[in-house]
């Protein structure tokens, strides 16, 4: 199929893929799952498409079709399984959410038993995983079951995303759903603590972003969700301003050094190549002082909250931290 897929799907926290793709310069380090091909963005604005249904069964042999309608709307896709119970407590969900936005949003249903292409594809380690396409690129969005106001938020993202790539037509279905009738806001407002920060990191503007979400943290030390996002900022303000050879030069010049090392290990978490950055930095764990140690230590628990802690990939890579260290 001619779609770039991702190499990675990190899951857990908040994706802010679009905050990266908006501000990223050219050569920039930044993450960029979320740019869509080429130059400057068509748009899609006013274009209304008929399609038989808002929630499509897609498979291996159907799925082009469901990504050719990426160019129109954003296409979310559930890769889900019979057996797996999360599955079932999100798909709903899922559907809910994308039939109240009206033809905003298609949702794309890919039962991984039975289509292993579009599983291998996308490289889902783990069920239930969610990803986007915006004009056939796809953008990380989540894995595990989440609660609906969570979805929702991960929604709103997606249709910002999308709307500044020019990808904000319509698709027609009978069963579309008022979004007035259900009683459900369209986009899920931005809770008032957490605006400052948003408002700074949408502008670029990481340093302030962060001292933003510490003090939510500082007066609501339970803000799952700031905790999440303050990490992945964290992550944007380490490689803002940073090519990505001049990183890895740097990295390949001096292997001993660690933060040379560590600026890499950003640099791939951002990119999805998960694995490549733990084993990066745990290799490197060894041989190191008591200071070069705990800086790895605290980078690693820090990239860990990116990726997402009931990831696979971090479980594994936690347990050989945890040997390292005793």
């Amino acid at each position: 199929m001619s779609q770039q897929m991702p190499e990675r799907i990190p899951g857990g926290g908040i994706d802010l893929s679009h905050i990266a793709a908006r501000n990223s310069s050219a050569g920039s380090a930044q993450p960029t799952a979320g740019a869509p091909a080429g130059g400057a963005p068509s748009t899609s604005a006013g274009t209304v498409v008929d399609v038989p249904s808002l929630v499509l069964d897609v498979t291996d042999a159907t799925f082009e079709q469901a990504a050719q309608l990426s160019t129109i709307v954003p296409v979310v896709v559930d890769l889900w399984a019979e057996w797996c119970e999360p599955c079932k407590t999100l798909g709903p969900v899922l559907e809910k959410i994308t039939r109240e936005l009206g033809g905003r949003v298609l949702l794309a249903k890919v039962d991984v038993d039975a289509n292993p292409g579009l599983a291998q594809a996308f490289q889902a380690q783990s069920i239930p995983t969610v990803v986007a396409l915006v004009g056939g690129r796809p953008v990380p969005l989540f894995q595990g079951a989440l609660p609906e106001q969570q979805v929702r938020e991960f929604f709103g993202q997606l249709l910002q995303l999308a709307e500044q790539h020019g990808v904000s037509g319509r698709v027609s279905a009978p069963d579309a759903v008022d979004s007035e009738e259900s009683g459900e806001p369209a986009e899920p407002a931005i809770p008032a603590a957490h605006l400052p920060a948003v408002e700074a990191a949408e502008r670029g503007d990481y340093a302030t972003a962060i001292t933003e979400w510490e003090a939510v943290l500082t007066r609501a030390p339970a803000d799952a969700e700031a905790r999440a996002a303050l990490v992945q900022v964290k992550l944007l303000h380490r490689l803002q301003g940073k090519t990505a050879d001049a990183i890895r030069s740097a990295a390949a010049a001096a292997p001993g050094d660690v933060d040379a090392q560590l600026a890499v290990a950003d640099l791939d978490v951002s990119g999805g190549h998960v694995e490549d950055a733990f084993l990066r930095l745990l290799d490197l764990f060894p041989a190191q002082d008591e200071t070069g140690r705990t800086a790895i230590r605290e980078r690693l628990l820090e990239l860990f909250e990116v990726v997402g802690v009931a990831d696979p990939r971090v479980i594994a890579a936690r347990g050989r931290l945890a040997s390292l260290l005793y």
